[in-house]
């Protein structure tokens, strides 16, 4: 079975192709990537310092259809035997773009849509790269996103354990890069000035790490204000801003808060398998923070590669294919974009 997937909840116009191999007995069915297009406006968002959602949008109307070609021809097919899109969460207007691309494609090709969540493809995407997935945890983190997960299968319900309670983690990246004038996007330039700096030159507070505060929760608009505070202070006392100790000491109170609750959550769970998504986990101090800590738990850890880790159809074709091959009913084509989806709802 082929399954095509498209993605368009952000920035990027992603179009994927996988091929469905059903598990015989004791093994599991799994995907294997056939095609892997992705078109991004990201630098049409750069001098606005952020995603513009009028502007991804246009860019999705303008990207779909010379992205489901490329995505066509490199997996060799002429029209696949489903398809999925995400119908959410995301940027309302960004959805539609990619939802009514994929009705009407169904309708044209006469094959079934699946609508997936968007946050279920970034843990599924995983198994391309290292096989079927055993019960884990998912620690996804991206501009929009910072969620817990527990996954006991793909073609069931994630349960959420904890989110972020105000910014995401992403998010926080892109606006202290800002204030330290790194450009946009934030994550990449905040991480290669890191590399300069020491992280434990300033000690940025470590939000909801209390006793009292949620074990699986997370809160980020207090470090990021407390940067806020400190390169104004630098601007009243006529310093000159430290940037690589500042972009060093925000990453290290960032990737120590993340991977410490997330190994937790394993703990408390008494699960061995941990799993990172999300175009955030490109980060390398939360890549190698979250595998000293793995090591020294006992977990294994779980980390596509880049590529897979950032917004991309895939992934979401990757989630199509588990939940079509646990038996799920295709959705109506009537089915509606969900910007607040719930992570939830795997598929409608």
């Amino acid at each position: 079975m082929i399954v095509l997937g498209i993605e368009s909840s952000c920035d990027e116009t992603g179009v994927g192709v996988v091929r469905w191999t059903p598990g015989d007995g004791d093994t599991p069915g799994f995907a294997t990537m056939l095609a892997d297009e992705v078109a991004s406006s990201v630098d049409e968002h750069a001098r606005f310092g952020g995603v513009v959602p009028e502007i991804a949008s246009r860019a999705h109307l303008e990207a779909i259809v010379p992205t489901m070609r490329r995505a066509r021809e490199a997996a060799g097919i002429d029209r696949p035997d489903a398809i999925a899109v995400t119908i959410g969460p995301g940027l309302a207007g960004a959805l539609l773009v990619g939802v009514a691309a994929a009705k009407a494609y169904a309708l044209a090709w006469d094959v079934p849509l699946y609508a997936m969540n968007h946050l279920g493809g970034h843990v599924a995407v995983d198994t391309l790269e290292h096989g079927p997935m055993p019960e884990c945890v998912a620690l996804l983190v991206s501009g929009g996103h910072t969620h817990l997960l527990h996954v006991t299968d793909l073609a069931e319900p994630i349960v959420e354990l904890g989110t972020t309670v105000d910014d995401a983690a992403g998010e926080a990246f892109d606006k202290v890069a800002r204030l330290l004038d790194l450009g946009f996007p934030g994550g990449p330039a905040l991480d290669r000035a890191a590399c300069a700096g020491d992280p434990g030159a300033i000690a940025f507070p470590r939000g909801m790490t209390g006793p009292r505060d949620s074990r699986h929760d997370f809160s980020f608009s207090g470090v990021k204000t407390a940067v806020a505070r400190y390169v104004e202070k630098c601007g009243r006392d006529g310093a000159e801003v430290p940037v690589a100790d500042v972009a060093a000491s925000f990453q290290e109170a960032v990737a120590d808060v993340l991977t410490m609750k997330a190994v937790r959550a394993c703990g408390d769970l008494g699960v061995d398998t941990l799993v990172l998504g999300g175009g955030a986990t490109a980060n390398s101090r939360i890549r190698s923070l979250a595998q000293e800590r793995c090591d020294s738990a006992g977990i294994e850890l779980r980390v596509p590669k880049p590529r897979l880790c950032t917004d991309n159809g895939v992934m979401i074709a990757t989630l199509g294919a588990h939940v079509i091959g646990g038996g799920a009913e295709p959705s109506p084509l009537t089915v509606a974009s969900d910007p607040a989806m719930s992570v939830r709802v795997s598929q409608l």
